[in-house]
């Protein structure tokens, strides 16, 4: 097959990939989508040595290879992200979060545990890394682990790295950028590389939001997850945070997106500013 062929996606087709990828991880793909689709999954195609979409639905169907629905899944998520996206949320997590625990925890011998739980590229949990450390610079004592999990292994892989364009750069304050971070020479010129210490501090995992447990503590002081629900129907927005409450402890704070408000969602969370929730 010629890799640059146009191939068909028939509506029978879509709706099967686009069943499969809901039931894999409750990402709704519209019909608008299905150009995008078509598009991502040709390359797959032909690196399978497939004739076809409905050759390809077969594969995912006959469960001969386990892992292709989670290829399926990367081709559809979106991992558009920035360093420091939505400000107020790393403000907050400086000027509140971190001087409330950083006065109870030490006291009795426990870190504080924070999550970037759709930690996409990894800018968002080096983002939050950042602060906690330069917190520390004034303020050591309080020890602490980050997590970061993600559904798609590709952006996992690039997150792991720590490996972004100059572009990158343009929301990180100057300060945080000259501290946390190394510039590219030679064949990396152009690039920044979250620096050694940093990295080493973040754990990576791959999560499905809906798998029945998370391999991470149940004792979660801060969890990010922003930006995901948008992708979610009411139903499984619901079941998200109350999976997700339960790994808060009293006094926790979940962060979601300014655009994923929990209107409408049955929850135990007090509200605190937008887009900022606390575990009574």
């Amino acid at each position: 097959m010629d890799a640059f062929s146009p191939v068909p996606l028939s509506d029978a087709a879509y709706r099967t990939l686009s069943d499969l990828v809901y039931r894999h991880s409750r990402i709704r793909v519209g019909h608008e989508k299905q150009p995008m689709l078509t598009n991502r999954l040709r390359r797959r195609l032909t690196e399978l040595g497939l004739a076809s979409f409905d050759e390809y639905c077969d594969l995912l169907r006959s469960n001969r290879d386990p892992e292709e629905i989670e290829h399926l899944v990367d081709f559809v998520s979106t991992n558009h992200t920035f360093f420091f996206r939505e400000g107020d949320h790393f403000e907050f997590l400086r000027d509140r979060v971190l001087p409330e625990f950083a006065r109870k925890l030490p006291q009795r011998g426990l870190p504080l545990r924070l999550w970037s739980a759709a930690c996409s590229t990894g800018e968002e949990p080096y983002s939050m890394g950042t602060i906690v450390s330069e917190h520390l610079r004034q303020h050591p004592g309080l020890q602490w682990e980050l997590e970061a999990s993600d559904i798609s292994r590709r952006a996992l892989h690039r997150a792991e790295a720590a490996i972004y364009s100059t572009e990158a750069s343009a929301q990180i304050p100057s300060d945080l950028l000259k501290r946390y971070f190394q510039q590219g020479i030679d064949s990396q010129a152009g690039r920044i590389r979250v620096k050694r210490d940093l990295r080493q501090k973040v754990r990576f995992h791959r999560i499905n939001l809906f798998q029945p447990d998370y391999p991470v503590s149940r004792e979660q002081h801060v969890i990010f997850c922003r930006n995901v629900m948008i992708y979610f129907d009411a139903d499984s927005r619901v079941e998200v945070v109350r999976h997700l409450s339960r790994h808060l402890v009293p006094g926790g704070y979940l962060f979601v997106a300014h655009s994923e408000s929990l209107l409408g969602i049955p929850h135990d969370l007090e509200s605190i500013q937008h887009g900022i929730y606390r575990r009574p």
